[in-house]
């Protein structure tokens, strides 16, 4: 990490090194992680090392070659989703669409799929692996609405419904040592085919258009601030090494180690909400101009 900035763990302070880099960068381009989410009751993956909390994720592969695998996944995600669907923008979301509002934000990209980027206000933020809210038909493509899938699931398996487990990341639920053979997975009503959340799952690939998406707005910017995500992850790790072959200034608003910690010109370590709204505050009243390279509401 750079030198000239250590990392700091002080809420006003931390904010006022961040307020004067925003300040400094005015065409940020954003990218967030679990650590904005946590906040609105969402269990994130990680520790402050960037090492797993949890057993990873299911991958794409096994979910779908393995009936076993996807009768595990739907049960638990039946227990889990309603965690997901309740929850609400926490600080930072709401921060984060109050620097664009002020101009301050060329683009955000989130890693995360609970969909509260939107739900704050955020205008047109790029969701790089998807939307949990959302069903998609791996074979006939048809999308819909996963609160539907919720009542197929219910009716299918109301013994299931009555069970309590810790919640997990990603609408996902504790729920192991449990026989699911008998768990009734709905298939796509249209035809029939395998349902599966419209996420990116690990060893999936994110949609190219997304990407380059992204690193169209990423060339556009003229500063990176990455929030609450310790870029383990390589989809969006790709982006800090983008921005660092490029030039462009990186800070990282974070509670532990990033896998970018050797790029970063500044590193504040501190809660993303609390922090973002100090921000804010101190920005206030210095608001630039809106970018009219963005689109309309």
């Amino acid at each position: 990490m750079n030198d000239r900035h250590a990392p700091v763990a002080d809420d006003p302070s931390g904010a006022e090194l961040l307020a004067t880099f925003i300040r400094q960068h005015p065409r940020l381009f954003v990218l967030t992680g679990a650590g904005v989410s946590t906040e609105s009751g969402i269990p994130d993956y990680r520790d402050a090392q960037g090492d797993w909390k949890r057993p990873e994720p299911v991958r794409y592969q096994a979910f779908m070659d393995s009936e076993a695998v996807r009768r595990r996944y739907w049960a638990r995600s039946l227990i889990g989703w309603p965690v997901m669907a309740n929850a609400r923008p926490g600080p930072a979301h709401l921060a984060l669409a109050q620097l664009e509002a002020m101009g301050r934000v060329h683009q955000l990209l989130t890693q995360n799929v609970d969909g509260l980027h939107r739900a704050a206000g955020s205008r047109a933020p790029i969701e790089l692996h998807g939307r949990i809210d959302t069903v998609c038909c791996t074979a006939c493509g048809q999308r819909t609405p996963r609160a539907q899938l919720q009542e197929r699931l219910l009716a299918l398996n109301p013994r299931w419904a009555a069970l309590q487990a810790h919640a997990a990341p990603d609408g996902d639920a504790d729920l192991d040592g449990l026989d699911f053979s008998s768990v009734e997975v709905p298939a796509c009503a249209r035809c029939g085919g395998v349902l599966k959340p419209d996420v990116v799952f690990f060893g999936e690939s994110v949609p190219p258009q997304r990407v380059a998406d992204a690193r169209a707005a990423l060339a556009q910017a003229d500063a990176m601030l990455v929030v609450g995500s310790s870029l383990m992850v390589y989809s969006g790790f790709r982006f800090a090494q983008a921005a660092a072959a490029a030039g462009l200034p990186l800070a990282a608003l974070n509670m532990g180690r990033t896998r970018a910690d050797d790029l970063l010109a500044l590193k504040v370590q501190a809660p993303a909400g609390a922090t973002l709204a100090h921000v804010v505050a101190r920005l206030q009243g210095g608001a630039a101009a809106p970018d009219p390279s963005r689109p309309s509401a």
